[in-house]
């Protein structure tokens, strides 16, 4: 990677930035950026408690579905 990646909040307006599929957005309400941030929120500290439990291939297939479901919430929400 040549030049360094940029970072961009995904609650903000600028989102479309680093998205190759997605060429066009609408823009979010404050309520449902704050929204999109609650459910990234509530879905890294499920993965959080997963991570605290071991390793094994349950836990792993676990956090795929989290991160499953925070996607598709956060996709319902933006759409």
């Amino acid at each position: 990677m040549s030049a360094p990646e940029q970072q961009v909040a995904s609650e903000g307006d600028s989102r479309t930035f680093n998205n190759a599929v997605r060429h066009q957005y609408r823009v979010l309400s404050d309520e449902e950026k704050a929204q999109m941030v609650r459910i990234k929120d509530l879905g890294a500290e499920f993965l959080t408690a997963i991570d605290g439990l071991g390793a094994s291939r349950e836990y792993s297939l676990a956090k795929t579905k989290v991160e499953e479901a925070v996607m598709w919430a956060v996709k319902g929400l933006t759409a």
